[in-house]
């Protein structure tokens, strides 16, 4: 089993949330008493704030670049970032290890092509819904990202902020987000990403007004897929 690297506290709600899937997922597929080999560096989520209120995503990158080589040196085989907004530095990560930075949109956008889908509404920090970065990179796997109207947009945003990275889940947010998913869908969109980690503790993927996929839940199983694949090809040739 390879080792996986987790940057993690961004925040610490769902970085536990990647800790318990990515176990379970191991456990199902080796079985008995079978955890994941893992590494975790888990970062102040207030200063990582900080930088991102204050534009200073060079100043971001530093740091979790910082991170990732922590792991990598303590003998991770892999790195994740448990967040979407931050892979808005991603190539700046990545390019500053020698181990593979497992991307958190490509394997979202790999979950949405093998389902056929190609315009989901993308909920999230505002960071992610409006930069650019992560519809860029959709369109490159040919998916037409859509986002909420601005209102939408501040409100999911401050739910992340202010409910969700707190512990704290609100009926009245998911209604919220729920009517967001029924606007989208007379709108056109086929599906939906839950774009933020955190999001999972809001919304059900399975039972949403259209298809969801759930971000965490794919960079998890992406992670596991790339540590068990030398162990599942030796267990098959024996």
């Amino acid at each position: 089993m390879k080792t996986i690297g987790l940057i993690g506290g961004m925040s610490f709600e769902s970085t536990a949330v990647y800790y318990r899937m990515i176990n379970e997922m191991v456990r199902e597929r080796i079985g008995g008493l079978a955890s994941a080999d893992v590494l975790l560096h888990s970062v102040n989520f207030a200063e990582i704030v900080a930088l991102q209120k204050a534009g200073r995503w060079d100043l971001a990158a530093d740091a979790l670049t910082a991170s990732a080589r922590r792991l990598q040196e303590a003998g991770a085989d892999c790195v994740l970032i448990c967040t979407n907004t931050m892979h808005l530095v991603a190539p700046e990560v990545a390019g500053g290890i020698d181990v593979p930075l497992i991307h958190i949109i490509d394997e979202t956008a790999k979950a949405l092509a093998a389902r056929g889908l190609k315009r989901p509404l993308l909920l999230a920090t505002r960071y992610t819904m409006e930069h650019g970065f992560y519809a860029e990179r959709m369109r490159e796997a040919d998916i037409e990202v859509m986002v909420p109207e601005a209102d939408d947009r501040g409100a999911m945003h401050d739910i992340i902020f202010d409910e969700l990275c707190a512990g704290v889940v609100k009926p009245g947010s998911r209604e919220r987000a729920i009517a967001m998913i029924e606007a989208a869908k007379r709108q056109g969109a086929d599906s939906i990403i839950l774009g933020c980690t955190e999001i999972c503790l809001l919304l059900d993927p399975q039972d949403l007004p259209l298809p969801g996929i759930d971000s965490t839940a794919v960079h998890a199983c992406a992670a596991v897929e790339f540590a068990l694949a030398e162990t599942v090809a030796k267990r098959a040739a024996a």
